[in-house]
């Protein structure tokens, strides 16, 4: 049974999805029953969260040794690995993604970080993965790097439904609803179908810890709420602008907002902080493992973004005041997380070369 706090979050239009995703999670059943139990809706993953996998049990190594035989790119395994589960969670979230129209039950996986700098690499391995997925709920992953939002335009444009990520301020988020934007602009010149899923990944709790030694502790474990707020007002702005209202009536779906990285880092907050406070219709939060139990058990679910909407305007100006500008520290904090996943991306192709060589 769902517990209030999920039934809560749901009724206030907020789908709520898992980041996190393993092999052993799937022969043990415990995504089917994340599904049934708490309302989980989709799935997001990372080279961090495979490597981690790959790391803490031996359920890939059966698949990796028969692999091996046939191919010698640590790459080319992964993806391979990578995408036999998500074929097995995108049957479990297929009957939601039927349900809601395209709208909700997706999966996610990640083109190659070493590619965030390389357009046309980037949209050549998110046309290539997702043909060899074939799956009508997957989301290929593309960081909206300033490389990766001509790629998001080109991908859009050729079929791809595409998860943005790396979105850490309202210029960012704004530059990958427009990337988003304009590829269904070149669908539509070519009369092409339109429904192509798109979410923008914000991510936030990276915030509050760039910030945590430069701003007082009354705004400590705030920062990241009110970019995310700034971020949900460009939204609304945008789903009511000319240019996107022309592609909803050509039958074009909203590119939804998805917060990211909303598992609290700080032991002297909630557990719980950044699901309570981030709830809004038309939106997704897609959260850790740990933090989904701990907010069915205890999260409140009651309030929406909306009701908080001034006071993250307060909390913003402070920042301004004390020389802190959104701009300059999201586009340091995007830099940091491509570095974060290039480094958890070489782990990972170390950790499936030297499971390898002792096949």
């Amino acid at each position: 049974m769902t517990s209030v706090s999920i039934t809560r979050l749901q009724a206030r239009g907020q789908s709520l999805w898992i980041d996190n995703i393993s092999r052993s999670m799937l022969d043990s059943g415990t995504i089917e029953r994340y599904i049934g139990e708490f309302g989980i809706t989709g799935l997001t993953s990372n080279p961090t969260i495979f490597d981690h996998a790959l790391h803490a049990s031996a359920a890939y190594d059966d698949a990796l040794r028969k692999m091996t035989r046939v191919s010698s790119s640590s790459e080319a395994l992964f993806f391979t690995l990578a995408l036999q589960d998500l074929f097995r969670a995108a049957r479990l979230f297929q009957p939601i993604h039927a349900s809601t129209h395209g709208r909700d039950g997706w999966v996610s996986l990640e083109v190659s970080p070493l590619l965030a700098n390389d357009t046309a690499a980037t949209v050549d391995q998110a046309l290539k993965l997702h043909a060899q997925a074939g799956l009508s709920n997957l989301l290929v992953k593309i960081p909206g790097t300033p490389a990766g939002i001509s790629a998001i335009t080109q991908s859009i444009a050729s079929g791809v439904s595409v998860n943005v990520t790396l979105l850490f301020s309202p210029g960012q988020y704004r530059a990958a609803a427009s990337a988003y934007m304009a590829g269904l602009e070149s669908r539509l010149e070519q009369g092409k179908d339109l429904r192509i899923g798109s979410v923008a990944s914000i991510f936030i709790s990276q915030w509050d810890q760039a910030v945590k030694d430069q701003v007082p502790p009354h705004l400590h474990n705030k920062v990241g709420i009110a970019v995310a707020h700034s971020c949900y007002n460009a939204y609304r702005d945008i789903l009511q602008s000319d240019r996107w209202l022309r592609l909803a009536q050509a039958g074009a779906q909203p590119q939804k907002l998805l917060w990211a990285s909303t598992g609290s880092k700080d032991p002297q907050t909630s557990d719980v902080l950044y699901v309570d406070a981030l709830i809004a219709p038309d939106t997704i939060n897609t959260v850790p493992e740990k933090t989904l139990i701990a907010f069915s058990e205890h999260g409140r679910g009651e309030q929406t973004m909306s009701e908080h909407t001034n006071d993250m305007g307060t909390v913003l100006q402070e920042l301004s005041d004390l020389g802190l500008h959104i701009s300059t520290l999201g586009n340091q904090l995007q830099r940091d997380g491509a570095k974060a996943l290039v480094d958890s991306w070489e782990d990972l192709m170390q950790t499936i070369a030297a499971k390898k060589t002792n096949f």
